[in-house]
């Protein structure tokens, strides 16, 4: 069995990744460009802007960043080349979940083994994979620390997911969810909500187990919400959708980069881990894919029923005194109106007013992205 050896970081140093969409700048249509798109990057973007399974997007890599505030210099700067390279083609970068009319069946599968071997495994579920998330990676210090962390953050991904929803549409139509993305990755069969796992060495065995039998080609097939990073030494959170722009981006890292170092704390000092029921979190995350910014999340203290915007208003204030060390109090305060903008209830805004889904894409692209 191969051993998975987690890579230390003794501080909660932060790395953050994009995947955005190449759309047409006439049609607003996705395109099949990367090998355009990257044709025209500078070197020294090799490896930070990479090609994902469909050639209708990318994603965009950060170095490892010790603030919110450095990545968002560092993503800033990758933005404005990349920008340019697809302004000489012709083509615009979106900011969401999904697309709001391209189909994933006029898509191409991005020239590459292992997604040939992926498609080839899953089939129409990997195929009809043409959705986009940020994840975000938080350094932890040791592997059983990333997965005791991992369980402890379970509760606070339904308003991770219900912030950065994005993606209200899905094949040329309302689809009635505020994230249609998570629905979409829930068909994979190592996706969604993690099992939850006693120590580093249990998550050890499952991925050996899972490979060994055939049930995934490599580690890069387990696609939870949530995830040990052995080889950054990382908690990777993956619940989210795309946000519309590079602000809430930064904003949600704070959230997740705070909420990793004040569980890691939490754990240092022995404190008790209050139970609570799988399904409470599977409850809270399909009301946060339903209604986003406007759901009624469910408190696993005390069973109470709140809004997004108490349930963030009441995180930010737990938070801030991690978020002085961190220096990241401006960008956590900058959470508390997320709820109100998210790219889900822009887009459907934009839709009720004009009734087009073209309209949708060119008007999210005049007010939102990184500038």
């Amino acid at each position: 069995m191969t051993t998975l050896k987690f890579t230390r970081n003794d501080y909660p140093t932060i790395g953050v990744e994009l995947e955005l969409q190449l759309i047409d700048g006439e049609t607003f249509a996705l395109s099949s460009a990367i090998e355009q798109v990257l044709g025209r990057l500078p070197e020294s973007l090799a490896g930070q802007v990479k090609p994902e399974l469909m050639q209708c997007y990318l994603e965009i890599n950060t170095g490892v960043c010790r603030t919110v505030r450095e990545a968002g210099h560092d993503l800033r700067a990758k933005l404005e080349m990349l920008e340019a390279a697809t302004d000489s083609l012709g083509l615009k970068v979106f900011w969401a979940g999904t697309h709001p009319f391209s189909s994933w069946r006029a898509q191409e599968i991005t020239v590459n083994q292992r997604y040939y071997r992926l498609v080839e495994l899953m089939q129409d579920v990997a195929r009809r994979l043409v959705t986009f998330g940020l994840h975000v990676h938080v350094g932890v210090d040791t592997g059983d620390k990333a997965v005791f962390i991992c369980d402890r953050m379970l509760r606070h991904l339904p308003l991770l997911l219900a912030l950065s929803s994005n993606s209200p549409f899905w094949e040329g139509r309302k689809s009635g969810l505020h994230s249609t993305r998570s629905k979409i990755m829930e068909a994979l069969p190592t996706a969604g909500l993690p099992h939850q796992m006693r120590n580093y060495s249990e998550y050890v065995w499952l991925v050996n187990h899972l490979v060994d039998t055939g049930f995934i080609n490599t580690i890069r097939e387990i696609w939870w919400d949530i995830r040990p990073h052995h080889n950054f030494g990382t908690v990777e959170i993956r619940v989210c959708d795309m946000p519309a722009r590079l602000d809430q981006v930064l904003a949600i890292t704070a959230l997740c980069q705070c909420l990793v170092q004040a569980l890691s704390e939490e754990i240092e000092e022995g404190t008790y881990q209050l139970d609570y029921h799988p399904m409470m979190v599977q409850q809270n995350k399909w009301r946060a894919t339903r209604y986003g910014g406007e759901a009624r999340l469910v408190s696993h203290g005390d069973y109470r029923q709140s809004s997004v915007q108490e349930t963030t208003d009441h995180l930010i204030s737990l938070l801030l005194p991690t978020a002085e060390k961190l220096d990241c109090v401006e960008e956590l305060k900058s959470a508390t109106n997320l709820p109100v903008t998210t790219g889900a209830r822009q887009q459907l805004e934009i839709y009720e007013r004009t009734g087009s889904h073209r309209e949708v894409v060119r008007q999210m692209l005049e007010q939102n992205g990184w500038r």
